[in-house]
């Protein structure tokens, strides 16, 4: 992989990472540390692994950043030279469970290094990240490089749990010592190949914000009896009812602020009818009357109809107990991601109304998050756009929302703008593997991802010739090289 100089700061990477960096991220595949909504069955002696591995692999980084660890989420705080915080770097360690180990071409733990591809949970989502961003500190302490205001990374361990435990403590003790960045990174964002119907090039979704999270039980009780002397209706029947009702009318459509930026980048890459209907959000007036049919559009794939509407999602379903018994009770789950100027209380009132029943119970349960912030793209974002075009030349940057969530939410009011990104390309099929069968990244792609960060703590550094000594004066106080939390 290129080291970076001053010639090199813009040049497209093309090779893919060698066999000791790829390696590195291989041997993190290997600890299976899969997240769990009971912290009794935490998979802890597999972090513990993975501790251990970050701490062997990466030695400069673990003697001269400070380390303080809440449970097994590993808070890292590197100082700079002048007064302030410039970023926050995220990823997250948790992997999901492989459903059907079988199915994979390389079991999912075993960490598998062919000449294109690194396999396994965590390729992509997130590990390859955490292993990133570590390459690009190592490289940069090697080489004198130091951040001109303080850097913190912060690596989750429950993110795929909604990080009550990781993100949630971090984000707490960074708020305790009033810390304000400049800029949040996490994952959300890729660059996409062939995904955007009618694009003609890869797009670099750079993501502003993320939706909301929501989960409504409607839930029915009835009598209950035997099956041959049925009443007008039955728990299930009731129930069904509800879930058809909410599912055949759900939230309406509407475009965002965020959307109508996205889709106003995007138009230089659309063909000449799609760009002149763009065209038309230009004006003020115009593009009042061209947002209801550019939903519409957009609500005919579901990739796209996740962007302009609070989506509804009914999961699960339970009721009854024998085919010759009336049930006494059923209950469904519907899962809404709530679009920024929706709520979760907007859900749950739609709810109610759609349904018009008051024998259904209409309850909220589980996580819950409101949308988050979402500001317009500012000089953090117009940064990360250059740094990925600089990488992969030739594509269309743009804005959007994660329609999923992220550890980003629990540090909104932390940070003036966050980005979900990363630079790596992917086209449909390789997007069904996040979460899927045969996670892996492309060597060429996790050269991308590391060289993206050398580059991203490049422009954060401060000149050669900077005195470290000034570095503790962030407005935070440093902590102790492996406090515990």
């Amino acid at each position: 992989m290129r080291p970076i100089t001053d010639n090199s700061a813009h040049s497209p990477v093309t090779d893919g990472a060698d066999d000791e960096v790829a390696e590195r991220l291989a041997a993190a595949l290997r600890c299976a540390t899969v997240s769990a909504d009971d912290p009794a069955r935490s998979a802890d002696a597999e972090f513990a692994r993975l501790a251990d591995h970050l701490e062997a692999a990466f030695p400069l980084t673990h003697a001269e950043l400070e380390l303080t660890v809440f449970g097994r989420s590993r808070l890292y705080r590197w100082p700079g030279v002048e007064e302030g915080v410039s970023a926050i770097l995220l990823a997250h360690q948790d992997v999901v469970p492989a459903d059907d180990p079988q199915r994979w071409t390389h079991p999912p733990f075993a960490g598998v290094v062919d000449d294109e591809f690194i396999w396994g949970r965590g390729a992509i989502d997130d590990k390859s990240r955490v292993l990133a961003v570590l390459e690009a500190v190592e490289w940069a302490l090697r080489n004198g490089i130091r951040p001109t205001r303080t850097v913190y990374l912060a690596f989750g361990h429950d993110e795929e749990v909604f990080g009550d435990g990781g993100a949630v403590r971090m984000a707490g003790h960074l708020r305790d010592l009033g810390v304000r960045a400049d800029l949040l990174l996490d994952e959300g964002g890729v660059i996409t190949d062939g995904v955007a119907d009618g694009v003609d090039r890869p797009v670099a979704s750079i993501m502003l914000g993320e939706k909301g999270y929501a989960t409504v039980r409607l839930s029915v009780t009835e009598t209950g009896g035997h099956s041959s002397m049925p009443g007008r209706q039955t728990a299930v029947g009731r129930l069904a009812r509800a879930v058809a009702r909410v599912q055949d009318r759900p939230m309406p459509l509407r475009l965002t602020p965020v959307i109508a930026d996205m889709l106003a980048r995007m138009r230089v890459a659309l063909p000449g009818p799609r760009r002149k209907l763009l065209g038309l959000t230009d004006s003020e007036v115009l593009s009042r009357l061209a947002a209801p049919l550019l939903t519409r559009i957009m609500a005919l794939a579901p990739s796209t109809e996740a962007l302009v509407r609070t989506t509804t999602a009914p999961t699960v379903i339970a009721g009854g107990v024998k085919a010759n018994v009336l049930p006494q009770s059923a209950e469904a789950l519907v899962n809404f991601r709530i679009l920024p100027g929706d709520s979760a209380a907007a859900v749950l009132a739609h709810c109610r109304r759609v349904i018009g029943d008051d024998g259904v119970t209409v309850e909220l349960v589980g996580p819950t998050s409101e949308p988050s912030r979402v500001d317009g793209p500012g000089p953090a974002y117009e940064l990360i756009a250059e740094l990925a075009t600089g990488l992969v030349p030739g594509i269309v940057t743009t804005t959007g929302l994660v329609p999923g969530a992220t550890d980003s939410r629990h540090y909104d009011d932390l940070v003036d703008t966050r980005c979900n990104f990363a630079p790596i390309v992917l086209d449909a099929k390789d997007l069904e593997r996040i979460h899927g069968t045969d996670e892996r990244i492309s060597r060429l792609n996790y050269a991308r991802l590391i060289e993206f960060n050398r580059r991203l703590i490049q422009r954060l550094a401060a000149p050669s010739d900077r005195p470290e000594q000034a570095a503790s004066t962030d407005r935070t106080a440093p902590e102790p090289t492996g406090t515990q939390q």
